[in-house]
């Protein structure tokens, strides 16, 4: 199941897709900004509190992240820590590329 945040008029190509899998394992792909990390932040929280100890986040997709997307990512990481989860990045992001 696939759930697309809604893009800012002025950018319709700045959209983030989150995906997760019955394993508890979150594909984040397209763009991860304000409106993505506000997905992305409700998804991981709905896991965790559906009981997933462990949220896995695949984030080979995603193609830039703005500051709101990175700042969610080291967010959630020290909120699952702190209730004793583990939050897993696969394909981590590097770099940096700018938003067209």
């Amino acid at each position: 199941m696939g759930i697309t945040a809604a893009p800012r008029d002025d950018d319709r190509r700045a959209t983030t897709e989150v995906v997760v899998s019955r394993r508890g394992s979150v594909r984040v792909s397209g763009h991860l900004t304000v409106q993505g990390a506000d997905l992305l932040r409700g998804t991981v929280e709905s896991l965790r509190r559906g009981g997933r100890a462990r949220v896995v986040l695949d984030l080979a997709d995603v193609r830039a992240a703005d500051v709101a997307g990175l700042q969610v990512l080291r967010d959630l990481e020290r909120t699952v820590a702190a209730d004793g989860g583990e939050l897993r990045l696969l394909a981590p992001l590097t770099g940096s590329t700018p938003l067209p």
